[in-house]
């Protein structure tokens, strides 16, 4: 069965929400777009809402979101619990991410990067594995202060 990935993004992104949707496909995963569906303006936040709650209950592994600087969308992310939103800009960030963090919710800015840049920070992200040690100590840490 495939991963299925809940992506979502506000107006400004959701040009880039297609794009990414359509490589997801061709790497063998399953997009679940949760909007926006048009270019009309919308709250950033509900659509935050509706793809962390999937990675924050478990129904969803991972998940993508973007808006223009997707600064937006990692403040409202971070907000539920369980969930590790972080906003990538390029390839080293991406796999860091992953890697040192366990990110479960990748969030990028349209208006910031290319085309190619956030195929490829999809890309990294998605194979990149967390690495564990001393890495799940700080996070367990994490989780001790948000208590």
């Amino acid at each position: 069965m495939k991963e299925q990935i809940p992506i979502g993004s506000d107006h400004a992104g959701f040009d880039l929400k297609a794009l990414l949707i359509s490589r997801l496909k061709e790497l063998g995963y399953e997009a679940l777009d949760q909007g926006c569906f048009d270019k009309q303006s919308v709250h950033y936040p509900e659509i935050a809402q509706k793809v962390s709650q999937l990675v924050a209950q478990g129904q969803a592994k991972r998940g993508i979101l973007i808006c223009g600087t997707g600064i937006g969308m990692s403040i409202a992310a971070n907000r539920f619990p369980g969930v590790r939103a972080t906003l990538v800009h390029d390839a080293t960030t991406a796999r860091m991410s992953r890697e040192h963090n366990d990110s479960n919710l990748l969030v990028i800015g349209a208006r910031i990067l290319s085309e190619t840049a956030a195929k490829d920070i999809l890309e990294i992200w998605l194979e990149t594995h967390f690495e564990g040690g001393r890495h799940q100590e700080r996070l367990n840490l994490i989780e001790q202060v948000a208590k």
